[in-house]
């Protein structure tokens, strides 16, 4: 049997996504990969489709604070990584790495266990609790960025990869793709476009503000919104936008239109000019490699409120503008956003920051440190090509 490289990364499309990069990566260089996960998580779906084997296991979330589910937890997981003890045996896996969400840590102790080298990999500027503990016993901790190395504290070997993102997300020419997602979009080439999104779900004080808006802007006719409401509140976003409009009647508005999901996000990216979105590492991993300016508007109950810590890091970095979520509304929204809209100079100097913030060749560099770990000479190792799936 061909020696296997087992990864583990579940719950949320931004444990999910960088994992499945980096399967990618590995793939390419002829490396045989297969992942460990839950038949909940949301691995339990996108794992199978991109064509990997998943081996589930039983695990339950680690409490943060003591009650009577915390006393079932140290069973479950030691269950959960006597089952991955047993795939590390009979795939005959050389290294492992892990990219947080407690599904993580099964793997982890097998590792640990068996002597499997692993690889902790952390998309936030915060770490989780799995990857806080798995990094204990990691060969490498690769984070994305470069704040968080503090949250980890003294460890041999820290790396700095950047986040890997969405196979594909890497590559997308947005010049050359901008007639036709601006078609795929209905929207108007010569209007300033403002993308904005907050995930599957949506975000609410997002599309409030967006709405709020509509009769603030200063130059309404040269302006559109491609506005992906999420799917949770898209009725509630939609019967608000044909309020909102409708009480402008025959005068000057944004051309605005609303989707409550993208599933080709290379093309709605190459719509904008400007992206409003939440701090989540996986979005600002995509904004970051293609170059766009931003207004990042943290989840603010985000574990550990990472997601201010995320886009701490880029606006300090120059690649985009931060404004809190308790403050975002329609007047915060417009006084942000039309410096950006309004002067194309300013617009690519953010760009150009958020470029050299981000690593389009994360997942190759995380590839490599798996390999290295496991004792293998890195192949020739490429980011890889696919179709796109919605997770931040």
């Amino acid at each position: 049997m061909t020696a296997t490289i087992l990864l583990a990364g579940g719950g949320t499309g931004g444990h999910v996504f960088p994992s499945l990069a980096v399967a990618g990566a590995l793939a390419a260089g002829g490396h045989r990969v297969a992942f460990v996960g839950t038949a909940g998580g949301l691995e339990s779906r996108l794992v199978p489709e991109a064509g990997w084997p998943l081996h589930t296991v039983a695990v339950l979330p680690l409490a943060r604070r003591l009650s009577v589910g915390t006393l079932r937890v140290p069973g479950a997981l030691l269950r959960a990584a006597r089952e991955v003890t047993r795939v590390i045996r009979s795939d005959e896996v050389v290294a492992a790495a892990v990219f947080g969400g407690y599904v993580s840590l099964p793997l982890a102790l097998a590792a640990w266990r068996t002597g499997t080298p692993f690889v902790v990999h952390e998309q936030n500027a915060v770490p989780g609790l799995a990857n806080r503990v798995a990094a204990r016993r990691a060969a490498t901790v690769a984070v994305t960025f470069p704040s968080s190395t503090e949250a980890f504290g003294v460890h041999a070997h820290l790396e700095l990869t950047g986040n890997p993102v969405r196979p594909g997300l890497a590559e997308v020419p947005r010049a050359a793709l901008r007639a036709e997602a601006l078609a795929a979009f209905d929207l108007q080439e010569g209007r300033r476009t403002l993308l904005a999104f907050g995930g599957s779900q949506g975000a609410r004080r997002i599309n409030d503000a967006l709405v709020g808006a509509v009769t603030r802007w200063r130059d309404p006719a040269s302006l559109q919104i491609l506005h992906v409401t999420g799917r949770g509140g898209h009725a509630a976003a939609e019967a608000a936008w044909t309020a909102a409009l409708a009480a402008v009647h025959a005068g000057p508005a944004p051309l605005v239109r609303r989707v409550d999901f993208v599933q080709r996000m290379d093309l709605a990216y190459a719509t904008a000019d400007v992206v409003l979105c939440r701090a989540g590492a996986s979005s600002i991993a995509e904004l970051t490699v293609l170059g766009l300016p931003s207004i990042l508007v943290p989840y603010p109950h985000a574990t550990a409120d990472h997601q201010t810590a995320n886009a701490r890091d880029l606006a300090a970095a120059g690649g985009a503008r931060v404004v809190a979520d308790a403050d975002l509304d329609a007047a915060r929204l417009v006084t942000t956003a039309e410096p950006l809209l309004d002067d194309p100079g300013l617009r690519a100097e953010l760009g150009a920051a958020a470029r050299r913030f981000g690593r389009p060749d994360a997942a190759a560099r995380v590839a490599a440190l798996v390999l290295e770990a496991a004792g293998t000479r890195p192949a020739a190792l490429t980011p890889p090509t696919g179709g796109q799936d919605d997770g931040r």
